[in-house]
């Protein structure tokens, strides 16, 4: 059967078909639609495949080692910088190893679209010492993916599938295949592989170094790794992923008159490698992300430039790969015209007309006068967007989670008042346990979570606070008394203040929920959220 489908559909049943019982996610631009994909599945509902949100990528990577424990294949997915957070299992189970096929699909962010940095997923692979996957279309995302729920079982290791925004956003035909049946339970022969003492993880860490020329032997004889001939060997190309579609892109006959050495599956294989050396007069390297393999297999002193690509600066150091600078590198005289026409307008982003973050932030700014300036610390969401104007609430925007705990170091610097403004979503992904460490040490800082009942910048997705950030707060050691919830409307303007102001005055930590559901959510959601508050509150 032929579908049309984005990269990331493309994967998802590739998941599907490969018969796995569980996917654990964090939604995160650029790799949110994997996971909706098989929530919207007809075949995965019937097939009673989890589905659901994780708090965050740590315990959706935990969860999905657990259901490899009980012998079935699971899918765990996050964008790159959520990999950040998940990498102590991540490190970890790359030792312990697998029971049911484990995959990791990680979606970087080239030219960071929709995220902090550009960081290559590669670096964490090969720092695991793991199989990584990297799809160049969406075929080949649909086909490694079954490949990797294999290839993960044969080598007992998860194995790690690098997505990039392109591949994951775009569309095309393909064709699927026959769906495995799930793995039925079957529990590790090993009492001893996931138990990380010592003296297990010390004889589990020697196979696991033990095995990595059977790795190399494996990507050596990959289907996904080609070395494709041709006439002219000037220059030899290596291509990683998507690369190999914008190098195509550039013959119109489809055919490259330069040898192509593919990469689709690493450890970089090494005997096609020396191949294109031994036959090419220069090699030019395309990957799109970090100089991955260009640093693997280029001169360390720079005397030698036969391998040219960013490290040398042929190829643009920071952004995304296209066609067009691929031209450039290959000598084709290609002219990038940047210039706008008059009749595009600059669209900034901007919250929606509605959004209640907009009333939050017009109540902060009237208390700036007395408060002082540069003491608000922000977090990830919509929100975000208060550190432009018109609004210009917020002054600091690293990581998740990260407002709180900055705001409780820059109070025990002597900051008052220290005020973190946190989403709901990301207060329950990594907000708590920064709260956590206010309250023990009675740090003077007001949190204000701007709950809007969804994981609204990733599409409205079902947020794990939904009812429960009063009880978590308050089971966490805030006292009650400075437990605060507000409606972010014009009308209360004056009232929002005044409690603010109240709490800002409190020497002790205090947070108040500013609560309004997201203008975009459907209405029958809204009722369900409403029906969730009365509940909640009785």
């Amino acid at each position: 059967m032929k579908k049309l489908l984005l990269g990331n559909e493309a994967l998802a049943q590739g998941a599907i078909d490969a018969g796995i019982s569980g996917v654990y996610a964090y939604p995160g631009t650029p790799s949110t639609e994997i996971t909706e994909y098989i929530q919207r599945s007809k075949t995965a509902k019937e097939l009673n495949i989890h589905s659901k949100w994780s708090v965050n990528e740590k315990t959706a990577m935990e969860a999905a080692l657990g259901m490899s424990y009980a012998g079935k294949r699971a899918l765990t997915v996050m964008k790159h910088v959520g990999l950040n957070v998940a990498a102590d299992v991540f490190m970890n189970m790359s030792v312990s190893g697998i029971n049911g096929g484990l995959v990791v699909v990680v979606a970087d962010d080239p030219s960071m679209h929709s995220s902090q940095n550009e960081q290559d997923s590669r670096y964490y692979g090969k720092f695991a010492m793991i199989p990584i996957l990297e799809p160049s279309n969406q075929q080949e995302a649909y086909e490694i993916t079954k490949y990797a729920f294999e290839l993960s079982e044969k080598v007992s290791l998860p194995v790690l599938i690098r997505m990039v925004t392109r591949l994951s956003h775009s569309r095309a035909g393909v064709v699927t295949g026959n769906r495995l049946k799930q793995n039925t339970i079957k529990l590790p022969s090993d009492s001893k592989q996931f138990s990380l003492i010592p003296m297990f993880a010390r004889a589990r860490y020697k196979h696991l170094v033990a095995i990595q020329n059977d790795l190399l032997d494996i990507s050596e004889n990959s289907y996904f790794n080609q070395f494709i001939k041709a006439p002219n060997t000037s220059i030899g190309i290596i291509a990683s992923g998507i690369a190999y579609n914008y190098v195509m892109e550039n013959f119109e006959s489809g055919q490259c008159p330069y040898p192509i050495l593919k990469i689709s599956q690493y450890p970089i294989p090494k005997k096609p490698l020396k191949k294109l050396f031994d036959t090419c007069k220069k090699v030019l390297v395309l990957e799109d992300g970090y100089p991955f393999i260009e640093e693997a297999i280029s001169d360390y002193l720079g005397e030698n430039r036969r391998v040219i690509g960013r490290l040398s600066g042929d190829i643009v150091r920071v952004g995304e790969l296209n066609p067009d600078n691929i031209a450039n590198a290959l000598g084709f005289d290609v002219v990038i015209d940047e210039s706008k026409p008059s009749v595009v307008s600059n669209r900034p982003p901007e919250l929606c007309v509605g959004c209640g973050h907009r009333d939050l932030f017009d109540a902060i700014n009237k208390l700036s006068n007395e408060m002082g300036s540069q003491q608000v610390f922000g977090d990830i969401g919509c929100y975000a967007l208060g550190v432009l104007h018109p609004y210009k609430s917020i002054n600091t925007l690293i990581d998740m989670g990260a407002s709180i705990t900055m705001a409780k170091g820059a109070a025990d610097a002597g900051i008052h008042p220290a005020i973190a403004i946190i989403g709901d979503s990301t207060f329950t992904h990594s907000g708590m346990t920064g709260l956590l460490d206010a309250v023990i040490e009675k740090t003077p800082i007001t949190v204000i979570i701007s709950d809007n009942s969804a994981i609204a910048m990733t599409g409205a997705q079902d947020s794990s606070a939904s009812g429960r950030l009063l009880s978590i707060c308050e089971g966490i050691g805030v006292e009650k008394e400075h437990i605060k919830v507000i409606t972010p409307l014009h009308k209360n303007l004056e009232e929002n203040i005044n409690t603010i102001r109240e709490e800002l005055n409190y020497k002790g930590v205090s947070v108040i929920v500013s609560q309004r559901p997201c203008v975009q959510l459907p209405k029958e959601k809204k009722d369900r959220l409403k029906q969730l508050k009365k509940v909640t509150l009785n």
